[in-house]
């Protein structure tokens, strides 16, 4: 009945050359003072590990057990980033190019906006209050048919305090905006309509003059002087910048203004500075924050994002769940092994610890290669998109789907730590059942019919 398991279970406990009873007792007092997880303990555990041709199917399922636990933590790091990464960006877009605060005036018009954006601007932690016109129209340009777009007029001062536009342009220049007479567009519009820098976009509002026939639409031709890319295309193809005065007396406001948007240092504090600002403005207005105005959208990327948490962790059980089967299996294969060595005088302690760091060790070594792999994924992921999209001939990730003109990654550390340690624990919990059965397992029976 000699095993190598045995054989090396009786070298590491320290067992005397001896037969019968009177080579018992050492042995089993040298097993006692073994200390939990010794090099013994690892020895056997990393050997059951092995794979042998008699338990390729037990190795097999271990194999299983480790791809899956690897591609599950793999595969929530690089989903949690990207869905991190992209409500970083599109926050990013969004408050780059409208204010964390939108004042708007009540009962009456908005005609001292001057004096009230320079009381909102002295507040600590205010960055800007830029006031501006805002109004729908219909654009055309050297292509056939027209598009909708969103017309602000703004100062040319404040458009170099919006870091959306200003930080972005792709041609062209917005130094005396206020002056040319020009306006600035997104790149998508300047593309689907034809136009370049110098050209002409005519532009059709129904807010027009009034006439004994009723109101006249306005249309009026406005040269391009700047073409801006923010990387969101839905304000790529819809933004229109035009000086404040000209939009004002395009639409028909005449000294009065729409709004007020107010950009903080911090948008995160946007809900503790909102009591001052307004008391800043010192008029009746009405204000809405920015997560007010994108409440929908970013519940709806939150309630995904939870989801797929959800679901991709089911992954990592069901890798966990094939550790307590190959476990199992693995204990009725070594009943033989156990019942030699608890007669030598391991523990039910020794034999328990054994079959835990056999588990344990394929739910830690996936972990740490599923996180490894997750992070230079994530890494690289831009790069891996432009290469599956040149292999497919397809894109990836369409801009007009997804907004966002390039596929983003951002690893948190708080998160990714959670994921690794949830694996971890999952791994754990499932040896303990396992390894629980191997330490009861009865020598006595496990030998009568040797």
């Amino acid at each position: 009945m000699e095993t190598a398991e045995s054989d090396g279970a009786g070298a590491a406990a320290g067992r005397p050359e001896t037969a019968g009873d009177g080579g018992a007792r050492p042995q089993a007092s040298a097993a006692a003072a073994t200390r939990p997880f010794s090099a013994f303990e690892w020895m056997l555990a990393l050997r059951y590990l092995r794979p042998r041709r008699k338990e390729a199917f037990i190795s097999v399922i271990a194999g299983f057990s480790f791809l899956g636990i690897c591609l599950g933590v793999a595969t929530l790091v690089i989903v949690m980033a990207v869905m991190n990464g992209f409500r970083a960006e599109l926050l990013d877009k969004i408050l780059g190019i409208n204010g964390h605060l939108v004042l708007q005036p009540v009962d009456t018009p908005l005609t001292d906006y001057d004096a009230v954006a320079k009381r909102v601007s002295a507040v600590p932690g205010v960055r800007a209050a830029i006031p501006l016109v805002e109004g729908q129209a219909l654009a055309s340009g050297a292509a056939p048919g027209g598009t909708g777009v969103l017309v602000r007029g703004i100062r040319g001062a404040d458009l170099d305090k919006v870091p959306g536009v200003s930080g972005n342009i792709q041609s062209g220049s917005l130094d005396d905006f206020d002056t040319a007479g020009g306006i600035a567009i997104g790149s998508r519009l300047a593309q689907s309509l034809g136009i370049f820098v110098g050209d002409n976009m005519t532009l059709v509002s129904p807010r027009g003059a009034v006439t004994p026939m009723g109101v006249a639409p306005r249309v009026k031709a406005y040269r391009v002087t700047a073409i801006f890319q923010i990387g969101m295309s839905e304000y790529d193809s819809t933004f229109v910048f035009m000086p404040l005065p000209e939009a004002q007396a395009y639409f028909n406001q005449g000294e009065e203004v729409g709004a007020i948007e107010v950009y903080l240092d911090d948008p995160d504090k946007v809900g503790e500075m909102r009591a001052t600002i307004e008391e800043a403005a010192d008029r009746p207005i009405f204000s809405s924050d920015w997560r007010q105005r994108n409440v929908t959208f970013f519940s709806a990327l939150q309630v995904e994002r939870n989801v797929m948490f959800i679901i991709l962790t089911l992954i990592v059980l069901v890798a966990a769940l094939n550790i307590i089967s190959g476990l199992i299996m693995l204990v009725k294969d070594k009943g033989h092994d156990i019942a030699i060595l608890r007669t030598m005088g391991a523990t039910r302690g020794a034999i328990l610890r054994i079959f835990f760091i056999t588990g344990a060790s394929i739910g830690v070594v996936g972990t740490i290669s599923g996180f490894l792999i997750g992070a230079l994924v994530c890494l690289n992921i831009e790069s891996l998109r432009e290469f599956v999209t040149w292999i497919t001939r397809t894109e990836v990730f369409s801009p007009e789907l997804y907004y966002l003109s390039r596929l983003p990654a951002d690893m948190d550390v708080s998160e990714t730590a959670s994921i690794v340690i949830m694996a971890i624990l999952l791994s754990f919990l499932a040896t303990l059942y396992p390894a629980w059965r191997a330490a009861r397992l009865d020598p006595v029976e496990a030998l009568r019919y040797e």
